[in-house]
Formats: structure tokens, sequence, C-alpha cells
């Protein structure tokens, strides 16, 4: 077995260099080589920490210098984190497009609620800024189709932060499957287990003081505020969120598809239900959901509220081909022959649990540098918005055959459903009068 620090030093050190290598001939000689790219932070609750942590890390070439929220209380904590860690304050605001018209902003990253997602990264674009957004990129297929788009036009660069992309154990194997690891890769299996509790039945509450709640739900049609919705259950409200499958599918169903080297199936299945409790939690507890090809076939299965291991993993992958299989997860992978026989291992270290909501990890971190080398020195992005859409799109399309209760035949092309009219429907959404994004 190779150790951590073996495979650092031969891997993930190597990698860092490459991501923070000061080779600039374009955007550096404007910046100058010392300086930093300045950083707005959008949408501070738990996943913000680790973009925050990131950009520490990548300090020598970026910083924090503005942060948005909509609820007071959570900027207010933010901004004194960020002042702790970089020995600055950041300029704080409630209003993110106040920070859009800064000229001092180089690029933004987004971790805010799902549906704000392409609505704020094509603002970003239009606007001049970079942007890493969380997964998923978007709330329905339409918008990221529609962020593609944007990014095209308006040429900035636009990174998902699906950062497996970015980790050398994952380039590392991937690679060796490519190579032939274990034979012909035809499967991907992955899964997702947690033990989440019930989020109960919502009553209607005044809106606490500190939230802007007309722009926390910006481009959704307005709804009245209810007490189990902030800070995290939005999640399994279909107006804002997009359930398990883009919540935490999202990750290694795009590992598969990048081990399998597929893009958009010819047809997906889903099958499930919510079936621990009985409240207001739209989604799916529990999803079976398989993508088909031509010859390979990827398989999701989700548990959000029963915490049963599978391969003695909260979460991972399986990649199985003709001669034997890859167990794949964050501290690193097994190899198998055919008859199930492990035949080598490298281990990373302990992958963090399926209940850290924040995820702060030295993948993030190369994944960032990644995304600054790329605006710096133009270093190709790990997962620009036209590939990581794919993986989204997918899972957006896999709710819809749940949804419908029915399977989709896809154009493998642009994975726009065929032959049923009904559930492309689904294809899109309603927006806000006058919030709907555009180009």
């Amino acid at each position: 077995m190779i150790s951590r620090r073996e495979f650092l030093d031969s891997l993930a050190v190597g990698a860092a260099g490459l991501a923070v290598s000061s080779t600039a001939k374009s955007y550096a000689q404007i910046l100058g080589a010392n300086d930093r790219l300045n950083f707005a932070v959008i949408g501070l609750h738990s996943r913000a920490y680790a973009h925050l942590a990131s950009l520490k890390a990548n300090e020598k070439h970026a910083r924090i210098t503005h942060v948005c929220d909509v609820d007071s209380n959570t900027l207010k904590k933010f901004a004194g984190a960020v002042q702790q860690k970089f020995g600055d304050a950041p300029i704080a605001d409630k209003d993110f497009r106040k920070t859009l018209a800064s000229k001092d902003v180089d690029a933004i990253t987004i971790a805010t609620p799902d549906h704000w997602h392409t609505p704020m990264a094509i603002l970003g674009l239009q606007a001049g800024k970079h942007v890493y957004v969380e997964k998923p990129c978007s709330h329905n297929p339409a918008e990221g189709a529609l962020l593609v788009e944007a990014q095209r036009k308006y040429g900035k660069k636009v990174q998902m932060g699906t950062q497996r992309r970015s980790s050398p154990i994952y380039i590392d194997v991937v690679q060796k499957i490519h190579e032939g690891l274990v034979g012909r890769a035809y499967y991907g299996k992955a899964w997702y287990s947690n033990t989440r509790k019930s989020i109960g039945v919502g009553k209607p509450a005044p809106v606490p003081a500190v939230l802007d709640w007309d722009l926390w739900q910006g481009p959704a049609p307005r709804q009245p505020y209810k007490d189990n919705v902030q800070p995290y259950n939005w999640h399994w409200f279909k107006i804002w969120g997009t359930g398990e499958a883009l919540n935490n599918g999202t990750h290694e169903v795009d590992v598969c598809r990048w081990a399998l080297g597929v893009d958009l199936p010819n047809r997906i299945t889903a099958a499930g239900g919510r079936y621990q409790f009985k409240d207001d939690w739209q989604f799916y507890d529990t999803l079976d959901t398989s993508f088909e090809y031509d010859d390979k076939l990827i398989s999701w299965q989700d548990q959000s509220c029963n915490g049963m291991k599978l391969y003695n993993r909260d979460r991972g992958a399986v990649i199985v081909g003709t001669t034997g299989s890859v167990i794949l997860d964050p501290a690193g992978y097994e190899v198998y022959d055919l008859n199930g026989k492990k035949i080598n291992e490298v281990a990373e270290g302990k992958a963090a649990a399926s209940s850290d909501l924040t995820g702060a990890d030295h993948m993030t971190d190369l994944h960032f540098a990644n995304f600054i080398a790329a605006i710096r020195t133009g270093e190709k992005l790990n997962q620009p918005i036209d590939s990581g859409n794919i993986s989204v799109t997918m899972l957006q399309l896999s709710n819809i055959a749940w949804e419908m209760k029915r399977e989709l035949h896809l154009n493998p092309q642009n994975g726009h459903i065929l032959n049923d009219p009904e559930a492309m429907k689904l294809w899109g959404r309603e927006y806000e009068k006058g919030w709907a994004p555009h180009l």
C-alpha cells in the first residue's frame, strides 16, 4: 500500500505546483507578478467555509475582498472569519449585485441555494467576472444549457465545484482505468448514505429581521416564509432545491462518467420515494437511478435517511471492467481482480463523513488552485462548465424520470427528452417576474 506521504509527494505536490505556476504572459502581466486575484464569496453558510479555506491555501495568488449574504448575522460571522484568516476585513454586503458592480472584483464564488446558481453565475459573467459555482451548476436542464451558452458568449472562466476532478488520487486512477487497469470498463455504480433527520411540517412564521427573504428567493416564484426552510432544508423543496441526486450524487456520478469516458446517456430510469418520514420533504430519501449507453451503464443509489454503508463506505463508486473492478472514494482506491480479490490499494487518508456539510479538503484546495491558474496563466480547467453541466443534466433528468414514474429516452447530443412532451415540460421552470436569467 502506498502511503499518503509517498503518494502526495509524487502527485499532489506536482499538481499543486502546476496549478499555481506563474508562467503568465497575458493576465498576470496586467496584474503584476506579485498581485493577487480579488475574490467575492457569495452565499456564506456551510460550504462557503470550504471556499474560505481553499482561498487561504492559495493566498499567494488570491484573496477575499468581498463577501455577500442575505442574512446579516451569517454575513457578519463570515466576514469576521475572513478577517481572521487574511488579516484584512472584506467589504460585506447583503446584495451581491453591488459587489458585481465593483471593478475591484476579479472572480466570484457561488455557494448559495441551488435556485440561484445559474442566474447569479450569468450575472457575474455579464459583469466581467470569472465564476466558481458549486454543484449543481443549475436548478434545471434549461438553466444549465443557458449557462454554458453564457460562458461561451462572455468568455470568462467558469469552474463547477466537483473537486474530485482536481484530486491527484482520482486523476491517477481514472488515467489508469483509461489505460486498461480493469480491462474494458463498462459499468459504474455510485452510492450515498446518510442519516438525515425529518424536517417536520413547517409553520408560517415572521421573516427574521436579519434575513432579506425577497432577495433570498430571487428568481424563484414567491413563497410565504416558514420555519423549516432555512438555513439548509431548502434542499428538499422543489422550488429551490434539487434533491439528494444533485446535492451529493453529482460527485460520484461525475466520477463514473469520467472513468467510463461517456457524456449524456440514451435512456434514464429512476425509482424511489420518501419512505423514512412523513413531512414537508418533497423529494425521495431512497432512490435507484440508472443511465444507459450503447455499451455502458451508470447507476446511483441514494439512502438519505439510512446510514447503511456499501463496501464499508458512506459514499463512493465502483468501476467494473472485463478483468476486474476499482472501488474509489476521496480517501483512495482499491483494485480487485475478476474474482473479487484485492490486488492493490492506494490510500490518501480518511474521507470526510457524509454528514460533513462543509467539506473543506485538499481536493477543494487544488480545484481552486486550478481555477486561479486558469485565470492567471490560461491553464486548462479541470471541470469547465460545459463538462460539469453534463453530469448535472443527467441527474436533473433522473429527477424528472422519478417524478414522471417512467423511463426517459434522450437525444444524447443535447439531453432533450424524446417523444414525451409532458416530461419535457419539466426541462425548465417558472420564474418570478423580472428575475428570469437571460443573455
